[in-house]
């Protein structure tokens, strides 16, 4: 695993790579980004923003999302994976908002994660974005890019991968690096063909050196 210095040399790296990193879910206020990042589990920003675009259109308030048949949001996020499921989310999020927050979105991820459909991952989203509260979102990108680069183990939980990513950058840096992170797996580190040949950190990745010495092998 890499000592803090080099963890260091990373992070700087990556803000020099990817300097205007920020959350690509298209959102004009927190409730909006809830329901993206609830829908975005499992498939990509783009597809969601493709969505999102007219969803946010018709549905304006969680009364909206209660007023139609459940079967007509389903239609309207079709296109979206595990549409069915996420559809029903929604409408429970939205009762729960009315019923229990006047409406409003908690600004904790403590009482995030209490939203059905919201776990660990989309809470921090919403608290860091929104309400800009310190945290770090660990979804593929960051698990993929923290265990390749060695700022943690590879048999590391997504948990785990959190507390040391939180442990080990500080807390001021946490959502910045959330975000950089993110960017970094998405456009340089891709799950199936990393860009090794000319990545700034190859001397740091031991993942990226074995990928490379079997290439030229």
């Amino acid at each position: 695993m890499l000592n803090k210095a080099q963890i260091r040399y990373c992070l700087d790296t990556m803000a020099d790579m990817f300097p205007e990193a920020h959350c690509e879910l298209n959102h004009a206020n927190p409730f909006e980004l809830v329901i993206a990042v609830l829908l975005s589990a499992q498939c990509t920003d783009a597809l969601v923003n493709k969505v999102t675009k007219d969803l946010f259109q018709k549905y304006k308030t969680p009364e909206d999302y209660l007023a139609v048949p459940l079967e007509e949001l389903q239609q309207d996020i079709r296109s979206i994976g595990l549409f069915r499921n996420k559809a029903k989310n929604i409408q429970k999020l939205c009762r729960m908002l009315i019923e229990d927050r006047g409406g409003e979105v908690p600004r904790t991820q403590e009482e995030l994660v209490k939203l059905p459909g919201v776990g660990r991952k989309t809470a921090n989203v919403v608290a860091s974005v929104a309400f800009g509260v310190p945290a770090i979102a660990v979804d593929t990108h960051v698990e993929r890019v923290s265990k390749r680069l060695g700022f943690c183990r590879w048999k590391d939980s997504v948990t785990e991968v959190e507390e040391t990513l939180m442990r080990k950058i500080p807390k001021e840096e946490w959502s910045v690096t959330h975000h950089r992170l993110i960017f970094f797996g998405r456009y340089h580190c891709k799950a199936q063909s990393p860009q090794c040949e000319i990545c700034p950190l190859l001397d740091l990745c031991r993942e990226g050196q074995k990928r490379m010495k079997r290439r030229s092998g």
